[in-house]
């Protein structure tokens, strides 16, 4: 049986998407996993073929089950994964367990974003920055010429906006890197200018070193305790000079990190200094990615991220052209979800492609700490990113969380 093992699976979003497009393919699914609600709740995975309860931090571990799957005699044909902190893990597997078509260096500089930093630090697209290693006592003397207040504090290994703090005095500066010192004893912290300037997520798909950009997708943020991005609007037409100013963004990453095949994601502000990178991620960004973008070109990343994994062509051919807005809902006050109206209503407006609501009665529910706080969302496609923004919004306003606050 040719075999794909996915390392790590969310229960909603691109990396379930990607599990599902590889069963559709005909492909024997396996999904390692460290999560023991999944196995519990075995019966919601009926793409996944095997779904084995596995510490991922372990790789011997991971060794075992894989050796188990040979004697066994699947052919394992890829080994990846879709899921934030498992791309290296599962690219280091599949370098020894079969062809490997990535360049495990590349992902794991834009895995850690130390790393990422210091890498790039000579580029133009990178923000003034420091770092704040775990033998470097607090609190931390700012110097002028490094960077200037307001800034962003951060952990090196953060994913989903958790650990990512704003501070705009020394004062603050000095409370969070205190607090992620706490935290994460044993990371570095960065601390780097806040970039002020519209963000857009940028999805890229390299073949042969060819690049081809799957979707530009510009970001409405939320900022609260976290920054939090609440909105995305996919973008059917970009003016040329977003375009070609990313472009030369993304030749110079490929070309630095030689990458030759893989698939990575940028966040990235257009300021009055030109393009600066916030974060990178080999990997097709989480959530509802995947299919917004199917929504607004026809094709679906996943599936084309997988054929390039494959040592298959991808393509990249636009069935359809829409702008597609998708808009999420996170919650002011924590408590119990008691229920969830408005979905039926919300899914019945015009242009509403999807509703999806996360969370089941009973759940305890809380502002945002993280992207993962997020509960809900609501996709629209229009004629215009207005149109399709409108729409989702309104949409989204139809769905209310009933709570019991405790």
């Amino acid at each position: 049986m040719r075999t794909i093992i996915f390392i790590g699976l969310n229960k909603s979003g691109s990396s379930r998407e990607a599990v599902k497009a590889a069963y559709g393919l005909g492909y024997y699914t396996v999904v390692f996993t460290d999560q023991e609600k999944q196995i519990q709740q075995r019966s919601e995975y009926k793409d996944v073929h095997q779904l084995t309860l596995v510490d991922i931090t372990q790789m011997e571990e991971i060794k075992k089950q894989i050796h188990l799957l040979q004697q066994r005699g699947n052919e394992i044909v890829v080994i990846t994964s879709f899921v934030a902190k498992f791309v290296e893990i599962a690219s280091l597997l599949a370098d020894e367990y079969c062809k490997n078509y990535l360049s495990t260096k590349a992902i794991g500089i834009m895995e850690d974003k130390e790393k990422t930093r210091t890498f790039f630090a000579a580029q133009s697209f990178t923000p003034r920055f420091m770092l704040v290693t775990r033998d470097m006592q607090l609190p931390v003397v700012l110097t002028h010429n490094k960077v200037n207040f307001p800034v962003v504090v951060k952990c090196a290994s953060s994913t989903g906006s958790k650990d990512v703090l704003f501070a705009a005095s020394i004062k603050e500066l000095e409370q969070n890197a205190g607090k992620l010192r706490t935290k994460n004893p044993r990371e570095t912290i960065i601390i780097e200018e806040y970039v002020v300037g519209d963000q857009y997520l940028v999805e890229v798909l390299v073949t042969n070193q060819r690049v081809q950009i799957g979707a530009i997708i510009r970001q409405e943020i939320t900022k609260g305790k976290r920054f939090i991005v609440t909105g995305y609007g996919v973008l059917a037409e970009v003016p040329s000079n977003i375009a070609e100013g990313l472009m030369e963004v993304i030749e110079t990453i490929v070309s630095m990190l030689e990458v030759k095949n893989g698939t990575f994601h940028l966040e990235i502000r257009l300021s009055v200094e030109g393009w600066k990178l916030i974060e990178m991620n080999p990997r097709i960004s989480g959530g509802a990615m995947n299919k917004m973008i199917q929504a607004a070109f026809g094709y679906s990343l996943v599936e084309e991220t997988l054929k390039m994994l494959l040592g298959e062509e991808p393509t990249l051919e636009k069935s359809t052209n829409y702008y597609v807005y998708t808009q999420y809902i996170i919650l002011e006050r924590k408590g119990k979800l008691e229920k969830v109206t408005g979905k039926r209503r919300a899914m019945t407006t015009p242009g509403v492609v999807e509703v999806y609501v996360k969370p089941k009665s009973g759940t305890y529910v809380t502002p945002p700490l993280s992207m993962g706080h997020r509960y809900a969302y609501v996709i629209a496609k229009g004629e215009t990113l207005e149109e399709a923004q409108t729409i989702a919004k309104q949409a989204a306003n139809e769905i209310k969380f009933h709570l019991r606050i405790e």
